[in-house]
């Protein structure tokens, strides 16, 4: 919105030529973002609770987790606000991808805000039904991928980190592997969330190295010089990290240990899928399993536990998804969420190194 009101003034004053900067809309929109999720959520978290927007606690999770009920829930909404507030007024509103990824992540959002309000309201700990919830989610990536194979013209490539010039070309199969990226993004968040923070700390991190990467894959050149695809209109999506990131880093004051907030799956799986859409148009979706890595290990554990127990009757974890595992091993909790976080900020460090690594 300032690119449009404020920029064509620069003629007339020329200050007002640093809104055609992305750098400079991309500081604005993380300031704004951050100042959105502190002045808000204590309000926020007040009519959560005269709402009686309570967590609810698995029976069969750890027994520490049962002084968590009744915490306020569904703060994800809070983070969604601050990001489509930051987007909206320092974005290019005519940048197509950038409508992409926003789009993409407020429908997640809104599966999200059912599943949480079937948990809430209707005191189901398990809410949306797996299937329904993975139906849903299917349909809206599969109709972000097939409107972003439309705009790429079909020109879909799946890129490879560390080489230079290694393409695999995916013509109509970019559609089914695109939605497969979104939607296990978004449940490999969702999986993670689970303590207090945990989720928050990686998908900062993970949305930080993005804003670096998207507006390397959108300036010409420096993709070039960098030897990775130039994505046309990519860079404005740094606008829609660093919302992220800083809305992620607003959140965290009040979802840190002991948590104030929980953001549920109306922020889980919504941000996941941000991460996701994100991955898939600036051509990094092997660098998204990379830098996520801890996301990647939660689902992996969830599928091996899985996958053991119906095979054999045995576990491989003592709970899964794989932080639990640790607190059964007598980890404090915040031990755990701050080792994840270090693994996470590693991750995001050796991502970026690969830029040159090729």
């Amino acid at each position: 919105m300032f690119y449009y009101f404020l920029y064509p003034l620069a003629p007339q004053y020329t200050f007002f030529n640093v809104f055609k900067y992305i750098t400079f809309r991309t500081f604005g929109a993380t300031i704004t973002s951050v100042l959105c999720c502190l002045f808000f959520a204590p309000a926020y978290i007040r009519w959560l609770r005269r709402k009686q927007m309570g967590q609810c606690v698995r029976e069969d999770g750890p027994k520490t987790h049962f002084v968590k009920k009744g915490t306020p829930t569904m703060g994800g909404g809070l983070i969604l606000v601050a990001i489509s507030v930051s987007v909206l007024l320092w974005g290019d509103l005519s940048n197509g991808k950038l409508w992409l990824a926003w789009g993409t992540t407020i429908l997640f959002g809104m599966i999200g805000y059912i599943d949480d309000h079937r948990k809430i309201v209707q005191k189901n700990v398990k809410g949306l039904s797996a299937k329904k919830k993975l139906l849903f989610q299917c349909l809206v990536a599969l109709m972000f991928s097939f409107c972003l194979y439309r705009v790429q013209d079909g020109n879909c490539v799946l890129t490879f980190p560390f080489f230079k010039g290694w393409f695999l070309p995916l013509h109509v199969f970019f559609v089914p592997f695109a939605s497969f990226v979104v939607v296990g993004a978004s449940n490999a968040v969702n999986l993670t969330d689970g303590l207090d923070g945990l989720a928050v700390g990686p998908t900062m991190s993970t949305a930080a190295t993005f804003l670096v990467l998207a507006y390397c894959a959108g300036h010409l050149k420096i993709a070039e010089y960098l030897q990775i695809p130039y994505i046309s209109g990519a860079g404005e999506l740094s606008i829609f990290c660093g919302a992220i990131a800083a809305a992620c880093l607003g959140f965290l004051w009040f979802n840190t240990y002991p948590a104030q907030v929980f953001m549920g799956d109306v922020g889980s799986l919504a941000l996941g899928a941000a991460l996701g859409t994100v991955a898939v148009i600036t051509k990094n979706e092997i660098l998204l399993a990379i830098c996520g890595g801890v996301f990647v290990m939660e689902a992996l554990s969830v599928m091996a536990q899985v996958l053991m127990f119906k095979t054999t009757g045995r576990r491989v974890l003592k709970m899964a998804p794989l932080h639990h595992h640790f607190e059964l091993k007598g980890w404090a909790e915040p031990k755990v969420i701050v080792r994840f976080w270090i693994i996470s900020i590693l991750l995001a460090l050796f991502t970026l190194s690969t830029l040159k690594l090729r």
